[in-house]
Formats: C-alpha cells, structure tokens, sequence
C-alpha cells in the first residue's frame, strides 16, 4: 500500500507549496521510491482552461489532455515523469461529479450534503493514484491556505483519511510563513503559531512544519517553534529564499527533510540519496561560461507565470549550452515597424509565444518580419507559429491580408483555419485539441536533426492550423513544412531552410522540457542565439523577396 504525504499552506499564498512538493518528490525519488504528486485546487471552475492568464498564470497541459494547474509543470520538471489527469483535481469537478451522480439516483434520494458525500468524493480521488500499485508514496499538495472557506471540506478529508489509515501510513506537512520585520529587526514566530492552532482546530496536527524565510532560523527560534506547534525539534524545516528553484531540493536534503518524513512513514532510508546529476545542474545554472539575450514577443509578460513552461525551458536549455540566457519580455501590443529594430534590434533571437485573441497579433508579425528578415533567430509556439505563415503569406508571397479566421473571419487569404473537428463546438471548456499527438518529419530537416528521430509525440492546445489549400504555395516560396501529423495531415511544424533558424510549431514544446531532458528546439534556438552572437554581424541583409 502506498503512503500518503499531504502539503498544507499557512499565514500567506503563493509561498511555494507547489515546488516543496516536488524538491521532497525528487529527494525521496533519488533514495529509489516511485512517487507521484497530486494538486486539489479550491476554486470550482471545473479545469483552468478557461481561466485568464493574468489570472491564474499559464494552463498546463498533460499528456492525456487534461487542462491543469501549472504546478504540474513543476512537479514534471523535478521528477521527470508525466502527470495525467488524475493529478489535478479542483472543486468544481467534485461538485460536478456529485451532482451528476445524484441526478443519476446514485445517492438512492438521500439528502447530499459536504459531508459525507462532497468529502467522500475527494477522499476517493485524493487515494486513486496509490491504489493503482504504481507508487510508493503519493504526495498531495492542498491549494489555498488554511483557514479558507474553500479550503475546508479538503481539511476535512484530510482528517478522516488520516483517522481511517494506520498512523504511519500518513504524514502532514505544513509550510508557512515567518516574516521579517525590518523595523524590529528579528523574525516573528507568531503567524506561523497561529496558523498551526488554525489547522488544529480543524482536528489535524502538522507533523512537519517547513518555515519559509528569507532569514536564518536560530536554534532557539526552532525550539520554540517546535514547543508552541506541537512537533518534534528535527521537524522543524528551514526553507530560505534561493536564487533558484532548482537549489530547493539541495537545501532540503541540507535540512535532512527526507531522512525525517521516511522515518515518520517507517520506510528504510538506507539507500543514499543520489542528487549527483542535479548538483550538476544547478552548479552549470550559477556558473555558466556565456549569455544570450533572447527577447519573449507576448501578449501576456506583465505576469512571468502566464508563460512559466517557456521560462523554465529556456533554464534547462541554457544548461545544456552552459550558457545563461537572459529572456526579455516585449510585449507585442507595442512593437510597430517605427520601433520594431529599437526593441528587437540588441537581441541573438527571440521566442514568439502562444496566446489567443486579436490583441497584439500585428504586433507579433511585423517582429516576425524583422526577425525573418535580419536572419536573427526565430522560435514560434503555436498562435507565434502561426503569426509566421501570417507575415510569410503577406510579405513573401503577396498576399495582402492574409490571416487567421479567429481574428479575420472574412479575410481573402485564410492562411490559419479553424480545424474542422472544432466548428461545430460551443463549449469552450475542456474541448480543444488538447494532449500528447504523434508527428512525422522529413528528412534534412532542422528539426529531425534536433530531434534525432523521424517520429515524435508532442502536446498540444489550440483549435485552429495551417490551412493545408495554400501549403504548396508556401512550399514553392521557401517555407516548407518539416513536421505533420500522419493522422490528419496537420502542419505540426514549419522551417524556412535558408534562414539560420526559423522554426515553427503547432504544439507546445515547452511543456515536455525537463531538467533530464531539455527540449530539443529551445536547446537548438539557444545555440542559434549563441552562433548569431558570436558569429553574425549586427547588420541588416537583403531581404527576402520571393513571389509565389
């Protein structure tokens, strides 16, 4: 049977629950267990796929599909194994469950209340995954903090999971905030106290309590708060602020962090705990031998999360060329052909990032334009993707007003359609073409060079394509399609061949990109980046100027 391990949040949110979870993931992976992480969001929207960006920061997509929070992300990055769509659960596919069910007379007419039916529902969804026998330890991180309305029924399930199960079996870890006070000049024990007595009051006891702080912690600090909070002095955890979040794992194995929670769950911790390759990492990541600056063409950089994937990409890419990139954000909205070579012109390439909407779209293309033009490298990610067909139809082959029918559905030249399994959807929620799909690419590709394999599988999000009634026509014009989808004959990828580095993608990429295995095209676009650097001229070439 598998062991639970259940991560809290106290005083404040936003204090890292997420990449606690998965540094306590990779230590108690690196000591040879098979662990997996779950995230139980409070909010009751069914999924965040329809959730706003500056919102919720980016929506992650798993393999199967699902449309999740962007923890998951974390949690894939650390352990380097895919999540599905039972490890992301929120309140609104609970409450829609129940509901469907008592609609069906599961309920058998009796009156369905929080307790025991709503609790009975995540309780059932909260053991799912160690009872498939694929795990050791399932780790849960709770979102919200505790003392939330919307936290409480998961607080609750957490309490009869702990009273049904056999005391080792489960394991509660709280993390909190203890604030520095400038003014007074000392740490402040009191919230986190607070906090403690809050989740107690509920009826569970923390058995580790993990203190973020951007000030050491005495020993007198964690004896106290060892008494007032009702846990053992070595389950005091000091978690302090890092230049990275990769030096988290690091850290907590320093804390002996994996040491306490196995000995709590009864489980051996004879086998060491092999961190090697990740010291490796994170030692490249502080100490690289260069530095690229790639700018990231957005519509959403105000809130770095909205494109966290892409961020964490580019770390694990820099990595892999020992090489630090340093990504400028340029929002799209405000690059024009007036100033596109004063934001653009400094940088070794740049990363046009997915969206959706029409805001900043001419944006995006006229930095394609220059980007394309100037031989600098290029990397477009789905709507950045298509924004290049966009700019290659217009000022390539001619087409004047060429563009996508989402945001010009009466255009002449509907170069990206809506894909004909979408049209006739209204849903919005959960019904795109989402999740893990297989693509085929040519031969002497870029990508099949980056790649090393004619056949890959990559995810996606989006609901319209390249229209394939103008593909020959590109094709002849010097844009050529490297990557398709065998199944429907969907453009997966574009190239443009004479240019150093220009490539295009339907899927997204930096979903699949971990610290084992940074992706191929982000490592490929920072080694164009670091070539255009050293190798290039800062000076504008002739510009393309084939007629379909």
């Amino acid at each position: 049977m598998a062991k639970y391990i259940f991560v809290t949040g106290g005083v404040t949110s936003s204090l890292g629950k997420g990449i606690f979870a998965a540094s306590l993931a990779k230590l108690l992976q690196a000591r040879g267990y098979r662990v997996t992480i779950q995230k139980f969001d409070p909010y009751i929207n069914v999924d965040p796929g329809t959730l706003n960006p500056y919102e919720h920061g980016e929506c992650y997509v798993t393999e199967d599909g699902a449309e999740t929070d962007l923890d998951l992300g974390h949690y894939e990055r650390f352990l380097n194994i895919p999540t599905s769509q039972a490890n992301n659960v929120t309140t609104g596919r609970v409450y829609q469950t129940v509901i469907n069910k008592e609609r069906e007379g599961a309920y058998l007419g009796k009156t369905v209340q929080v307790i025991p039916h709503i609790t009975d529902e995540i309780k059932s969804r909260m053991l799912l995954l160690g009872q498939t026998g694929d795990y050791d330890i399932v780790i849960t991180e709770i979102g919200g903090t505790v003392g939330d309305i919307e936290a409480l029924p998961y607080i609750e399930t957490l309490r009869q999971i702990r009273w049904e199960l056999e005391e080792h079996d489960t394991l509660v870890c709280h993390l909190t905030l203890i604030p520095y006070l400038k003014s007074a000049k000392e740490l402040k024990t009191k919230p986190t106290q607070h906090s403690v007595k809050e989740l107690q009051t509920i009826g569970v006891r923390p058995d580790i309590l993990v203190c973020r702080t951007e000030m050491a912690l005495t020993d007198e600090m964690r004896r106290k708060l060892a008494l007032f909070c009702n846990v053992d002095r070595d389950s005091v955890i000091q978690c302090l602020d890092v230049d990275t979040i990769y030096s988290v794992p690091l850290d907590m194995a320093q804390e002996h962090l994996d040491i306490t929670v196995l000995k709590k769950l009864q489980l051996s911790a004879e086998k060491p705990c092999d961190l090697s390759k990740w010291t490796n990492f994170v030692n490249t990541l502080r100490n690289p031998k260069t530095e690229v600056h790639i700018g990231l063409v957005g519509k959403y950089i105000e809130l770095q999360d909205a494109y966290k994937s892409i961020h964490e990409a580019f770390i694990h890419a820099g990595v892999s060329n020992t090489c630090k990139v340093k990504v400028e954000a340029i929002h799209s909205e405000y690059i024009d052909e007036h100033n596109v070579e004063a934001k653009l012109g400094h940088l070794h390439g740049i990363l046009v990032a997915p969206g959706f909407g029409n805001r900043g779209i001419e944006g995006k293309i006229v930095a394609i334009k220059y980007v394309r033009e100037n031989n600098i490298p290029f990397f477009g990610i789905c709507l950045g993707m298509q924004c290049a067909v966009i700019e290659y139809g217009r000022n390539v082959l001619g087409m004047k007003g060429a563009h996508s029918t989402e945001m010009d559905p009466k255009t002449d030249y509907p170069v990206i359609d809506m894909m004909e399994s979408q049209r006739k959807i209204k849903n919005k929620g959960g019904t795109m073409r989402l999740g893990a799909y297989r693509c085929d690419l040519k031969a002497g590709s870029k990508s099949i060079s980056l790649y090393g394999s004619e056949h890959i599988s990559e995810r996606h999000r989006h609901r319209f394509e390249f229209n394939n009634t103008f593909l020959s026509a590109f094709e002849m014009a010097g844009m050529i399609a490297v990557g398709k989808n065998p199944d429907k004959n969907l453009v997966e990828i574009i190239e443009i061949p004479s240019h150093p580095y220009f490539v295009g993608v339907q899927f997204h990429p930096e979903l699949k990109s971990t610290v084992d295995n940074p992706h191929p095209l982000f490592v490929g676009l920072v080694k164009a980046a670091l070539d255009y650097k050293h190798g290039v001229k800062k000076t504008k070439v002739a510009k393309v100027t084939v007629e379909a």
